[in-house]
């Protein structure tokens, strides 16, 4: 774990450049991370689509942000991202984009499936982002310093893509697959960074994960005592999301930020801080199992990238 370079390291929000003039897609926005990282982007100016599920939700988290700053640029946009077809209507109204935040996810949910059946942890936090960033790919490469930026968790060292069984349809278990959805944001992102780059494509593929930040998430999946002991944990250990929201703010907006870089705190066992590089599971880096979970990801989701292995 190192200081990202050029940054001291206590580096914050009001660190960010000036951001007129830029345009970004928040996933899941209008809450925790999502939230405050919209905010952050538009104190500094940028132009920030909270990209959200209950539009209700979206509405009061647009004002929230006008009411701090009322010359705010920021709009909220209907998006589920446990069905894929709301995922290709939302990304279809994009015109101009300079950063997408791959931010939203569930955590620990009993075994639900999504609206095209896959099982929901995994078509949440990896197949759905995995589908919007390919939508929206010809849009992000005609952007100024264009990135996508792919939030997990460092729970991902935990994690295993079960391939013979990713829907868990024959032994689930709520820890297990949501490790395996972070451990696919990994893989899927470093791959993406790999082609990309290859391809000279002028978008960059970067990681970020907050540690343990406390926001909804721990109580909107989990149930019974997983889910009082998340309550606990959060009052207890976590830092706020304010403080979780500064590595993918990082990742989003540094100038010295390159492709294939993951950002996460700089804190013990990266649960806390500010930012810093992390280094992700090796596991993640081999190239046969990023291309086997790209194919499938292809398949499942029916959105085809137009970029050469």
């Amino acid at each position: 774990m190192t200081t990202p370079p050029g940054d001291s390291a206590g580096w914050t929000a009001a660190d960010m450049p000036s951001l007129i003039g830029r345009s970004f897609v928040v996933t899941g926005a209008n809450s925790g991370l999502g939230y405050q990282t919209s905010l952050a982007l538009a104190r500094k100016g940028g132009h920030v689509v909270l990209a959200v599920r209950d539009l209700a939700k979206g509405a009061e988290a647009v004002e929230r942000i006008k009411a701090e700053d009322a010359d705010a640029h920021v709009e909220a946009r209907h998006l589920d991202l446990a069905d894929l077809d709301s995922v290709r209507s939302f990304a279809a109204g994009v015109e101009r984009l300079d950063v997408l935040v791959n931010n939203a996810g569930v955590m620990w949910t009993p075994r639900l499936e999504s609206a095209q059946g896959f099982e929901l942890q995994f078509a949440v936090n990896h197949l759905a982002h995995f589908a919007l960033t390919g939508l929206l790919l010809p849009v992000l490469a005609d952007g100024r310093d264009a990135r996508v930026v792919t939030v997990s968790s460092f729970l991902h060292k935990q994690g295993f893509l079960h391939f013979d069984d990713l829907q868990g349809e024959h032994k689930y278990s709520r820890r297990g697959y949501y490790a395996q959805s972070k451990l696919a944001n990994v893989v899927f992102a470093l791959e993406l960074h790999r082609r990309l780059r290859s391809n000279g494509v002028a978008v960059a593929s970067v990681l970020a994960h907050p540690g343990y930040a406390a926001t909804n998430l721990q109580s909107a999946g989990p149930t019974g005592v997983q889910k009082l002991g998340l309550r606990l944990g959060n009052r207890l250990l976590a830092q706020d999301a304010e403080m979780g929201a500064l590595p993918q703010l990082y990742a989003a907006t540094h100038p010295e930020v390159d492709g294939g870089q993951f950002i996460g705190p700089n804190g013990r066992r990266e649960q806390k801080g500010h930012p810093a590089l992390v280094e992700p599971l090796e596991a993640a880096r081999d190239r046969g199992t990023a291309r086997r979970l790209w194919d499938v990801s292809e398949e499942l989701s029916g959105v085809v990238y137009d970029l050469p292995r």
